[in-house]
This record gives C-alpha cells, sequence and structure tokens, in this order.
C-alpha cells in the first residue's frame, strides 16, 4: 500500500487516531496520579486495557505508540502491533526524543532525535509500522515565536518526515502551538500561521510527498492563562482561516491533538469545524491522548474488576470523537 493510500484510510470515514505514545516518565505520571505503581507489567496492563476495548476499531484507525509498548505483546503472547494490524488498525511509533532548550533562545525549544532516526525506521517499517510522529514545541511569546525556532523545528520535522517516507512510513508532522500561557485567541493564530507556513516550506525543501503526510496541528486557542474564552464556533472559524492561508489541499488529512483541552471540549471544538464547513480539502479528524484516555484511566484505577468500565470509558470518547469528525455529535451522545 502506498503512502497516500495509507495516509487516506487513516483519516477515512471519520475515524481517528489514539495517541498512546507517552514516554516512560509521561506515563509514570499519569499512572501515579491513581494510586498505581509505573512498572513494565503495569504499563503493559494499561495498554492492553487500551487497545482490546470492545468496537475500538469502529472508531480508532491507528494507534501511536511509544517505544516500549511497540516491542511488548499482550497477555496473549501476541505484539501489540501485530494485534492492532490484525483488528484493522495501524500501528504508529513516536520516534522523536522530546523537545529541548533553544540554546541561546530563552523560552523556545526545538525537539530531538534526528541521529540514528535512519536506521531506526527502518526497522520500525520492518516490523510493521505504518506510520509516525514528530513533534515540535512552538511557545507563544510576547513578540511572538522567534522565526530561528521556527525554521529549526521545521527543518527537523521536515528531515523527520522525508526519511520516513524512505521508509514507506507516513509521518505524523506536529508542530504544536502550546496553549499554555497568557496569550490570546488572535495571538495563537498568528503564532499558528507563522509555525504552518515555515513547516510547510520546508516540506516543500525537501521534496517531501504531502499526499503522503498527515499533519497534527492545535486547535486555535486561547491561552490558558489569558482568562478569556472563545465559542466552539469562534475556534472553528480562526482554525480554518488558518488552513485555508497556510495548508495544501493535498494534504489528505488533519488529525488535532487536544492539547490540553478538557476532554468534552476537544470533541465540541471538532464538531464545530466539521458541522460549519463542508467544502474543506482536507478530513479534520483527531488525534487525541489524555482527551480519550483520562476517562478510562480514572475508571480503571489499577484494578482488574474496573477493566470493564474503563474500557466503556474509552469506547465512548471515541465514538463520540468519531461523530465530531463527521460533524454529527451532539451532547446527547454524552448519556
Amino acid at each position: 500500500m502506498g503512502l497516500a493510500d495509507i495516509a487516506k484510510k487513516i483519516v477515512a470515514d471519520g475515524k481517528g487516531i489514539l495517541a498512546a505514545d507517552e514516554s516512560t516518565g509521561t506515563i509514570e505520571k499519569r499512572l501515579n496520579s491513581i494510586g498505581v505503581e509505573s512498572s513494565e507489567d503495569a504499563r503493559r496492563t494499561y495498554r492492553e486495557l487500551l487497545f482490546t476495548t470492545p468496537n475500538l476499531k469502529n472508531y480508532i484507525s491507528g494507534v501511536i505508540m511509544y517505544d516500549e509498548t511497540f516491542h511488548q505483546k499482550s497477555s496473549n503472547g501476541v505484539f501489540f502491533r501485530d494485534m492492532l494490524k490484525k483488528m484493522g488498525i495501524a500501528p504508529g511509533i513516536k520516534v522523536d526524543t522530546g523537545a529541548k532548550d533553544l540554546s541561546g533562545f530563552e523560552g523556545e525549544k526545538v525537539t530531538e532525535g534526528l541521529d540514528g532516526l535512519r536506521e531506526r525506521l527502518a526497522e520500525y517499517s520492518r516490523l510493521g509500522a505504518e506510520f509516525a510522529k514528530w513533534r515540535a514545541v512552538i511557545q507563544v511569546l510576547p513578540e511572538g515565536p522567534n522565526d530561528y525556532c521556527l525554521h529549526a523545528n521545521a527543518h527537523a520535522l521536515a528531515r523527520y518526515a522525508k526519511l520516513c517516507q524512505e521508509n514507506n512510513i507516513v509521518p505524523i508532522v506536529e508542530p504544536e502551538v502550546i496553549m499554555d500561557g497568557p496569550h490570546s485567541i488572535e495571538q495563537c493564530k498568528s503564532a499558528t500561521t507563522s509555525a504552518l507556513k515555515a513547516l510547510f516550506a520546508e516540506l516543500l525543501a525537501h521534496r517531501v510527498d504531502l499526499d503522503g503526510i498527515l499533519l497534527k496541528p492545535n486547535m486555535v486557542l486561547p491561552g490558558s492563562k489569558s482568562g478569556s474564552t472563545a465559542t466552539a464556533e469562534d475556534i472553528a472559524k480562526h482554525t480554518i482561516e488558518t488552513f485555508r492561508e497556510t495548508v495544501p489541499s493535498t494534504v489528505p488529512g488533519i488529525v488535532f491533538l487536544s492539547g490540553g483541552q478538557a476532554d468534552i471540549d476537544a470533541t465540541v471544538n471538532l464538531n464545530a469545524m466539521n458541522a460549519a464547513y463542508k467544502d474543506l480539502p482536507w478530513k479534520l479528524s483527531y488525534s487525541y491522548g489524555r482527551a480519550l484516555q483520562s476517562p478510562a484511566l480514572k475508571a480503571w484505577q489499577g484494578k482488574p474488576d474496573q477493566i470493564p468500565a474503563a474500557q466503556a470509558a474509552l469506547g465512548l470518547r471515541s465514538k463520540c470523537n468519531t461523530a465530531a469528525a463527521l460533524g454529527t455529535y451532539s451532547p446527547d451522545m454524552e448519556a
């Protein structure tokens, strides 16, 4: 299957992506929040709970995994990557090694992980990975993001994307303008526009095939410390205006990150875009981590007898977000 075919399959029919690619440090914080020690067995049990949720394949078309999870086996002795593929869910892999301080630019970040990436991708491809993810972190500073920071992150994303495509892996490119901060929705829009323009300039310069990628951006939102709010309709308007200015029509799909939004807010905002805008060249779907997993994690509490309740919680959020990707979500679905 070609790259464009894989990308289209992942965003087909309102389906979305379950981001289960938390690093060891991040998943430790999540498990500790419910009183569970983050052992390898606990992490395996939790991921298996997610991946074996009944009817998950009706809503989820791809799962992003961390390296540990990609190489783990289920309680039945089957590699998670193989189990997902057998279900018709594309196995994906996070390949960056995290955002680090950008030397000389206080408050700015650059994502690392290019060293040895060619060889790692070849191995992931051999083991069945169909797509990968690389996240860049863009801060909204009072004067706007620094041009050098935008270039450094866009350049890394483009190098990663081209290496993915050379190994028949669809790259998810994720330039996240983070929600943390006192910025307005207009400042977020400006920063997101700048980040996406820099990204696509680098992707084209590196001869990345745009019909064989997926874009994972933030929604255009006011900062979490701004003290202001925006309606779902305003968020949809600002976000779509930004994409129309920056995202080429050849990109098959845009899979949003939830970026710190409350679970239901992420659903409502996605639905507002798909309900109001029907003439878009790209599919608008989701690639959510916490916004899908949080209710399941709280329901599970590390207790075996709570696994059905946890899976029901994940199933509900997946169903609601798939409806939002089709523009048919209603609050009544939450019942």
